[in-house]
């Protein structure tokens, strides 16, 4: 089990609450430490420097900035592209409206106009509805925003195809456009789709380091060069601002290098486990497409907390996400006996 080797003995043999528990393996732990360094506020961190310049260019765009996390993406993009009493449409279950606590209205005085998708994907027909006519009354539709993978829908995938659809809409209507890029590398991964070909859809796009990709912290947005320096201004602003932050960015070029390929090991696992769960009376798998599995529990008589302590106390960590409902996340410190153990815990825990 490589998760207990490296958290301690206090911790759970194995972690499937989510890919932002992955730990830097020792190969990054020295990237990080041999990293060179200097002010990044200044442009003087050669580190920084490079994985901006790297991820503007994986992204298709021209500039791009390293912030502390993907909220701070989210948030800061959101500020840039709207101003007070503006609205973003949006898929409802995506994380700029149930998981930043509400930021888009305390930060930007923006509202969300949720679209009720299909585990997490809405359609063009869907975004042009959304879309309201210009009135004094009304809010102005500003921006629309892509989250890909969708995390609630099931880490899904959207479709280039229906990618490029949503934002040819929002373009004819003059929307800005944003990408939630959080498991942007898992889309590109399981779909064959260049990360510059999605991004390219956008007005401004960004990918979390501290996921799939397991670095301890940091995302990469990217978006004009007139984008990036407005930005910053909103990175100061939000004390996002960092000094020798190449420590950090070594982590993200390291990740770009070594871990970018073997997320398609994270989407194996994933569908090994649905397998598994599958045959167990009582549970109800979700599709699973990349690195995160839904499944509902309600057959088993068994709650989703219950479940999850007793899962616990077992050694397991897993998230649940309502009454019946659970979700597990496959990563790089997760291999396939792991997702064997969990299956078996897990139907354990459901008897």
């Amino acid at each position: 089990m490589a998760l207990s080797t490296r958290e301690g003995a206090n911790a759970p043999r194995i972690n499937l609450y989510s890919d932002t528990q992955t730990l830097p393996t020792p190969a990054m732990r020295r990237a990080m430490a041999e990293a060179p360094v200097g002010d990044e506020q200044s442009f003087a961190d050669p580190s920084v420097n490079a994985l901006c310049e790297r991820v503007a260019v994986l992204l298709g765009h021209e500039a791009a900035v390293f912030l502390p996390s993907g909220t701070m993406c989210n948030e800061i993009s959101i500020r840039v592209h709207c101003r007070p009493g503006d609205e973003v449409i949006a898929e409802a279950s995506c994380h700029i409206l149930n998981f930043e606590g509400g930021g888009p209205a305390a930060l930007s005085g923006v509202q969300i106009a949720p679209i009720p998708g299909e585990r997490g994907i809405y359609t063009a027909e869907q975004a042009e509805a959304a879309i309201r006519p210009e009135h004094r009354y009304a809010p102005r539709s500003a921006l629309l925003e892509v989250e890909n993978t969708a995390n609630m829908g099931g880490g899904t995938v959207w479709p280039l195809e229906a990618v490029q659809a949503v934002t040819d809409v929002a373009r004819k209507h003059g929307l800005a456009t944003h990408l939630d890029g959080a498991r942007l590398p898992n889309a590109v991964v399981a779909s064959g789709t260049a990360a510059a070909d999605y991004g390219a859809c956008f007005d401004s796009a960004w990918i979390d380091l501290s996921k799939g990709l397991g670095c301890p912290v940091g995302a990469v947005l990217a978006g004009s060069s007139a984008f990036i320096d407005e930005a910053w201004r909103w990175k100061q602003r939000m004390g996002g601002a960092m000094r020798q932050a190449g420590i950090l960015a070594a982590a993200g070029l390291h990740a770009l290098d070594r871990h970018w390929d073997r997320l398609a090991e994270d989407h194996a696992n994933a569908a090994l486990l649905a397998d598994a769960l599958a045959q167990i009376d009582g549970v109800s798998v979700e599709p699973c497409e990349t690195n995160i599995l839904f499944f509902d529990v309600g057959g088993t008589g068994r709650s989703a907390p219950d479940i999850a302590e007793r899962a616990g106390a077992a050694g397991l960590r897993i998230g649940a996400m309502g009454p019946t409902r659970m979700r597990a996340v496959t990563h790089l410190d997760v291999d396939r006996a792991d997702c064997e153990e969990a299956a078996r815990i897990l139907a354990e825990a459901a008897a």
